[in-house]
């Protein structure tokens, strides 16, 4: 299941530092000197310009990089830095561990400042989020605006539609950028397009599509919805919450802002919900568990369900699964609201960011801007890690590229969650809000009583956020 995937995501090797990315220990440093290419000169940012002016002194410079290791692994870090290298002349001292809080947290206590962390937020020790509080994260605004090293374009133009735009990476809500999004896993509707070319349907564009398909399939025994568990309404949920309002809502909604549950959008999303659920297979609340999941999983292969929200993982759970004739995965965003609103799909990604006290900043911004490289982006996925690239998708095979092209196809990428408060006692926001879908599908609770609860539980996390 999807939680057990984002646990692969830690792996478990041990601390590696490696100096100009080479092999030798950190007490035999070695350096590398790259070849250092002649930037080019067009309209850049201040911090590009910075790095041109000392692009004759780069063989001196040497930042230091810090990556979270994960299932991934570390030679894909290891290849960028000598590409990055290559490319600039920056030398990089790269330090990576699946612990990598423990490593660079006392370092940093003791006035010792990677100049580039790859390390995202939801993580047990929280250390992005202590950084984020202590204001200790560099404006990283203009890497935007910089021409990615070795390309022409701009990181902005690089960076797909939407991912720029969330307090993932904008935590303040100012509407600068702090963090760099990272390796990403797009999560939607999944369905048989076999199915749907045999009945000569369309994939729905909007909701009133998804119910005029909902009758169609009902006329042949046929569910329009089934879902693994409630607990994968959180990104359809989120998704759903932007194509009501957009990011502003969302940020009001996932914040706790009193009478935000009574707005028009929100009581467009119950709406959606409710009606969904009068379309959902009627099996699936009993199964519903982490038991039985898979069962509601196969009701998509059996053609008994059209569509299902999940992730990518769910190939791999269901690649030795008995399956109708013929099946092939399909991969779509949520409808839109209307025609010509935007669809999301939610996505969950990595974040790189740059300590507000590192030394060599400039040099750093070079480092995050190249992560946008058709160069650096290869290399990573080459080790399964994809960046949120405009067109990237392209490049890919198989099953991949009908997933992550679905930010090329415009969807918008939904990003963020409910925000964290402490501790209240009884209340469980994430099973009040995606849990009682199980009973509006089979009946034990109306709309107005899941959202009564919802607005009672929202007002009391309200005065406890962090």
């Amino acid at each position: 299941m999807k939680k057990i995937i984002a646990m692969l995501l830690v792996g478990t090797m041990g601390i590696t530092t490696l100096t100009g990315c080479g092999s030798t220990a950190a007490k035999e440093k070695e350096v590398t000197e790259g070849a250092t290419d002649e930037i080019k000169e067009e309209a850049q940012s201040p911090a590009e310009e910075k790095a041109e002016e000392a692009t004759d002194e780069a063989t001196d410079v040497t930042i230091k990089v810090a990556a979270i290791e994960t299932a991934y692994g570390v030679d894909m870090w290891t290849k960028v830095c000598e590409a990055f290298t290559a490319k600039t002349g920056i030398k990089v001292e790269l330090t990576t561990d699946k612990s990598l809080e423990d490593v660079i947290g006392a370092q940093m206590k003791a006035g010792d400042y990677p100049d580039v962390v790859h390390l995202a937020t939801g993580r047990p020790a929280a250390l992005t989020e202590t950084l984020i509080k202590e204001n200790g994260l560099e404006d990283i605004t203009d890497v935007l605006s910089m021409t990615v090293p070795g390309e022409e374009k701009n990181v902005s133009d690089k960076i797909a539609g939407g991912f720029t735009e969330s307090s993932l990476t904008n935590p303040y809500n100012d509407g600068r950028t702090y963090m760099a999004p990272m390796f990403y896993s797009p999560c939607g509707l999944f369905y048989n397009s076999a199915l749907f070319e045999e009945k000569g349907w369309s994939v729905p564009v909007t909701w009133d599509e998804m119910w005029e398909l909902g009758e169609k399939a009902k006329a042949e025994n046929i569910a329009l919805f089934a879902y693994p568990t409630a607990g994968y309404f959180d990104a359809f949920f989120y998704a759903l919450l932007y194509e009501a309002g957009g990011s502003e809502f969302f940020a009001k909604a996932t914040n706790y802002e009193e009478g935000i549950w009574d707005s028009p959008e929100a009581v467009q999303v119950f709406d959606i919900i409710e009606k969904l659920s009068a379309y959902t297979e009627k099996s699936v609340p009993s199964n519903a568990n982490n038991d039985n999941y898979l069962k509601n999983q196969q009701l998509i292969l059996d053609n008994k369900a059209l569509f299902m929200p999940n992730g990518t993982w769910v190939i791999g759970e269901m690649k030795d699964a008995p399956r109708a004739d013929g099946f092939s995965w399909g991969f779509t965003a949520l409808p839109a609201i209307a025609d010509g609103k935007d669809a999301y799909s939610y996505t969950w990604f990595e974040q790189m960011w740059i300590p507000a006290a590192a030394e060599n900043k400039d040099a750093a911004k070079q480092f995050v801007a190249y992560m946008y490289s058709d160069e650096a982006a290869g290399i990573f996925a080459a080790a399964g890690a994809v960046q949120p690239i405009t067109g990237f998708a392209d490049q890919l095979e198989g099953d991949n590229k009908l997933f992550y092209s679905i930010y090329d196809n415009g969807a918008k990428a939904a990003l963020g969650s409910f925000a964290a408060t402490d501790p209240v006692e009884g209340v469980n926001f994430a099973d009040t809000v995606f849990g009682t879908v199980n009973s509006l599908v089979s009946g034990d609770k109306t709309k107005q009583e899941w959202i009564d609860s919802i607005k009672k539980d929202s007002d009391l996390l309200r005065a406890a956020l962090k």
